[in-house]
């Protein structure tokens, strides 16, 4: 029975009539479009099931925005929020990774026309630690350049102090979540 269902809606076809394009204007959509221009879509890479009241708590709490900050679910794990300031909106974006309960919430700014069946969120932005470079090379440049081979990069760390401790360097990359972590590497 339920076989039948599925082959059906499988094949159904629209009419003629129904294939038309329906244009709709932005008028009286201002205001909804200015309250999506403050957010974010995101969703947590889970490998178990999480307890979603207790993930909007502690997100709330760990981004300071207990009582300014709106979280709707808009569809199966994925999550809008709305926020009342561009500053605190850009402050979670780059302020990143965040977690619950050892899952990766992966974030996207709103963009018109997003709908629960277009949003992809196929990569997760994280800090990634060089260690072991040679002197000569622990640069922003060379952080730059090794960041660009592990995914696209968003961010290099800039000392404050050129004679500040170097142990390790620092940048802020956009990574595949398809393809495993690349455990290390050689530089020459």
């Amino acid at each position: 029975m339920a076989d039948d269902v599925i082959h059906c809606l499988e094949n159904m076809r629209l009419t003629a009539d129904e294939e038309e394009v329906i244009a709709i204007s932005d008028k009286g959509r201002e205001a909804k479009i200015e309250s999506c221009n403050l957010s974010l879509i995101g969703k947590f890479l889970k490998c178990k099931t999480f307890n979603k009241k207790a993930a909007k708590g502690t997100l709330r709490k760990a981004w300071g925005l207990e009582d300014s900050l709106q979280i709707l679910e808009v569809g199966s794990n994925l999550f809008q929020f709305k926020f009342q300031s561009e500053f605190d909106m850009i402050r979670i974006l780059r302020g990143g990774p965040w977690t619950f309960n050892n899952q990766l919430l992966m974030l996207t700014k709103w963009q018109k026309g997003m709908s629960v069946a277009n949003v992809k969120l196929d990569h997760a932005s994280l800090w990634v630690q060089i260690w072991g470079t040679p002197f000569d090379m622990a640069t922003p440049q060379v952080a730059m350049e090794v960041g660009s081979q592990l995914g696209i990069v968003k961010e290099v760390e800039m000392r404050k102090r050129p004679d500040d401790l170097n142990l390790f360097l620092r940048v802020r990359v956009s990574l595949p979540i398809t393809k495993p972590l690349r455990r290390g590497g050689f530089i020459v």
